[in-house]
């Protein structure tokens, strides 16, 4: 039996983190049996983050090795596409990970009314009277890194304007049917719907969390993507 290491349930979502949904999706969608174990510390994992998959004695760590574990065994996340759907595809995945999924971060960590909703539920399991120092010792890190990265820079406006690009591009796509390439999900769903469902969950309400509810066609794809995968 597989095992997905995961972070556990947060803000509504499955877990509170949008790469752990993914890996989620993507072994619902392979069609192996699974189970789920959850943790709130990463540190004895591979790279020390989750998920990981746990394989009898082996550990595969980060969603994408995951991926790839899955395929070589068998699951055919992108069976029907074309070359140039697959190559599409592979851009869609990147553009969720690798930018808008940093978006989430700023609005979750970056954000000074957000942060202690976050902190509390991240944390949870570290004593109240220790908690806030610990925390704020691992936000002034990952916020250094976010402002050598370049998004930590930007006012939460100008992030709007940064990633309505990326949002409008999911939605193009979504005119042409209920998934991202055709009428069944495929791996760029499993990473696209999860990004979103992470935004859209942020506590607080902020800007970006406000754009992603109030756009209907986005909130029936993550409701469609959520009851094919979830």
């Amino acid at each position: 039996m597989l095992t997905l290491v995961t972070y556990p349930p947060a803000f509504g979502q499955p877990s509170g983190s949008p790469f752990c949904v993914k890996a989620l999706y993507l072994l619902n969608l392979s069609g192996l049996p699974w189970q789920r174990k959850d943790t709130p510390d990463p540190r004895n994992w591979p790279k020390g983050k989750l998920p990981a998959l746990w394989v009898d004695d082996e550990i595969i760590g980060d969603s994408d090795n995951i991926r790839a574990w899955l395929e070589e065994h068998g699951a055919r996340f992108d069976e029907g596409l074309s070359d140039l759907d697959r190559a599409t595809s592979r851009a869609f995945i990147r553009m969720a990970e690798e930018h808008m999924y940093f978006h989430i971060v700023m609005d979750r960590w970056g954000d000074k009314a957000v942060w202690p909703l976050v902190r509390d539920t991240y944390f949870a399991t570290i004593p109240t009277f220790v908690r806030k120092f610990i925390a704020r010792g691992i936000r002034r890190v990952l916020l250094r890194g976010m402002d050598a990265q370049g998004l930590g820079r930007l006012t939460a406006g100008e992030r709007l304007e940064r990633i309505e690009p990326d949002l409008e591009a999911i939605t193009h796509r979504l005119w042409q049917g209920p998934f991202l390439f055709g009428t069944k999900p495929t791996a760029a769903d499993a990473s696209v719907a999860a990004m979103l469902g992470a935004m859209a969950s942020t506590p607080g309400g902020t800007a970006l969390s406000r754009r992603v509810k109030e756009d209907p066609i986005l909130v029936d794809y993550m409701a469609r993507v959520a009851d094919a995968l979830g």
